[in-house]
């Protein structure tokens, strides 16, 4: 045979795959009403595992692995169909974000990145400033605040971990997000001779080609206003801070060099954070964490669900198993994925496949759905 004719050949035994596919799925979603009927659950492991050592066993050995795995595929697919049918979506109870004067809290002091994402998103606020990220939380978690505003991921330097422990510590909900480009300088007294630099740690991650050149000491500091505020405080004529231009500016120091972050389009997205689940009219970001058993393929098979229902994944991060959910825990590098796609919990398929997760799940947090403000 030609090419040509191979090529028609495979058309056609691509037909006959497709008509005995939705044939599967009609029968499918067969078992789904017997299922239903009689109480039955969706996921039977001894079943899904006899037709996957049938398949492999039936096929030449550098096919076995990929016949499992197309049948893993088909077995997944046809999950997600019966779940159509037995599972009724759970819509939690949301509030409209709030309206008027709020109070926000940011980590740091004024001059810092975190304050000028603030400004974008609450243009009417009371600010309150926090030494650290966790007393941000306890702000929230109080009432001393109406939202807590803090970074959670860099371009340069990846995700801010403190914030992903915090966020498994509290039952939050991410209500808000936006972005901000970072210009990094190096800040002194007028004067100084700078032997140690201090700076917030992800500041200092997304300078490390400046500060490797440089040579001086490094400091981690709970912010990098606060460092620019402490050097400006400080009579020691030998420390200085990487902070925003603005910053500096602000506390009177010398901007010894700028533009120094490895990357120059730097850039830094934060998130809003509040105690009840606040959801706008445009909310298009949904934000989720769960564990995974540790089974081959089980990632790769949690996000043939998402795609079955052409949800477009934004983002996937792992992170240790929080301290509030060790009983998950049964090795000592055990993770949880944490996970942004694009969705609306007002839609019922959305809305089912989070209640299917939630029930399936050892560990599985709905963290909001919001919009991101550019």
């Amino acid at each position: 045979m030609d090419l040509s004719q191979i090529r028609q050949e495979i058309d056609s035994t691509d037909n006959q795959i497709l008509e005995l596919f939705l044939k599967r799925m009609k029968l499918c979603v067969s078992v789904a009403e017997y299922k239903k009927a009689n109480n039955l659950p969706v996921f039977q492991g001894k079943r899904e595992d006899e037709i996957l050592d049938r398949v492999g066993s039936m096929s030449p050995d550098n096919l076995s692995c990929g016949s499992r795995l197309l049948f893993t595929n088909i077995m997944d697919i046809s999950k997600c169909l019966q779940q159509q049918a037995l599972v009724e979506a759970e819509q939690p109870e949301y509030f409209p974000p709030k309206s008027g004067r709020v109070t926000v809290a940011c980590p740091g002091t004024a001059g810092s990145n975190t304050e000028q994402a603030c400004d974008k998103l609450f243009p009417d606020k009371n600010m309150k400033f926090y030494p650290d990220f966790s007393d941000v939380f306890d702000a929230v978690e109080n009432g001393e605040a109406d939202y807590g505003v803090l970074p959670i991921e860099n371009s340069t330097a990846g995700e801010v971990s403190q914030t992903y422990r915090l966020l498994a510590r509290y039952n939050f909900y991410i209500c808000g997000s936006t972005q901000i480009k970072i210009n990094h300088c190096l800040a002194a007294k007028k004067g100084a001779q700078v032997k140690s630099i201090y700076s917030h740690e992800q500041a200092l991650m997304q300078c490390s080609q400046f500060l490797k050149k440089h040579g001086a000491k490094t400091v981690p500091y709970q912010n990098t206003a606060l460092a620019a505020k402490m050097v400006a405080d400080s009579d020691d004529m030998t420390v200085g801070a990487i902070c925003s231009e603005q910053c500096a500016k602000m506390y009177g120091l010398d901007i010894l060099s700028t533009g120094i972050a490895d990357n120059p389009d730097n850039t830094t997205r934060f998130i809003c954070v509040s105690k009840r689940l606040e959801i706008s009219d445009d909310a298009d970001i949904i934000s989720i964490s769960l564990s995974l058993p540790h089974t081959s393929g089980s990632l790769y098979r949690m996000l043939t669900r998402f795609a079955f229902y052409g949800l477009n994944l934004t983002r996937i991060e792992s992170a240790p198993v929080p301290e509030s959910s060790l009983d998950i825990k049964t090795e000592a590098f055990d993770v949880i994925f944490y996970l942004d796609f694009e969705g609306s919990i007002r839609s019922p398929e959305v809305a089912r496949l989070m209640t299917s997760l939630k029930r399936e799940m050892k560990y599985f947090k709905f963290l909001g759905n919001y919009s991101h403000l550019d």
